[in-house]
């Protein structure tokens, strides 16, 4: 059996969660948070991050390498592009999602608003919260770009959208949305990424345990 390790609302853990239903394999999820001392997950991801995943073949730690390894072993549908350049942008989008958006939406945001303040009733870094939405349209504007050239939300979802997209999940958590009027092809992006079954099953689970 394929087992996910993660917290549900971990922006890493729900991008190889979309990426396993995309490709309709069936996988059990543990809900352990980062650096929870459970023996399994410590052994799979030593730095105590979540995701860590195991399947009959191998076990693994990081959200990315995991994807990689489910695209080789699992092709079709492929979420990466067979043509060089298209590859190797969704890998590029991929990691600007990892990267710049989680430190801007998850980390400045989420992370503060949320984590922080509800979940663990510890006081918000507001002026943080304040940088990082000051960042947000910069990168809403540059995915806006993305969505002009073709090299995000074309016509064949990859691991680049998943990326992107659910990262402003957290955002969306955190009580924050893109400004439409600002950003229309982004908003219609996420509009139509996150309605996908692949996410929106994540998504109704995630909002019962963000209730609870």
């Amino acid at each position: 059996m394929t087992v996910v390790f993660g917290a549900p609302i971990s922006p890493f853990v729900r991008k190889v969660r979309v990426a396993l239903a995309e490709k309709n394999i069936p996988y059990e999820l543990n809900p352990v948070f980062p650096g929870s001392d459970d023996p399994e997950f410590r052994a799979l991801s030593p730095f105590g991050k979540v995701p860590a995943f195991r399947d009959e073949h191998i076990g693994l730690a990081d959200s990315s390498v995991i994807c990689a390894y489910i695209e080789k072993r699992y092709p079709t549908p492929a979420l990466l592009p067979a043509d060089p350049a298209a590859y190797a942008t969704a890998l590029w989008l991929e990691e600007y999602a990892d990267s710049k958006l989680f430190e801007v939406l998850t980390a400045g945001v989420f992370f503060e608003r949320i984590v922080k303040g509800k979940l663990r009733g510890l006081p918000v870094d507001e002026a943080k919260v304040a940088a990082a939405l000051h960042e947000l349209p910069a990168v809403c504007g540059y995915l806006e770009q993305q969505i002009s050239t073709g090299a995000l939300g074309g016509n064949t979802l990859t691991l680049g959208d998943i990326a992107v997209a659910t990262q402003f999940v957290n955002l969306q958590y955190a009580g924050e949305q893109v400004d439409a009027a600002a950003f229309p092809k982004l908003t219609q992006f996420l509009a139509r990424t996150l309605a996908r079954p692949s996410f929106a099953d994540c998504l109704t689970q995630e909002r019962t345990l963000m209730q609870g």
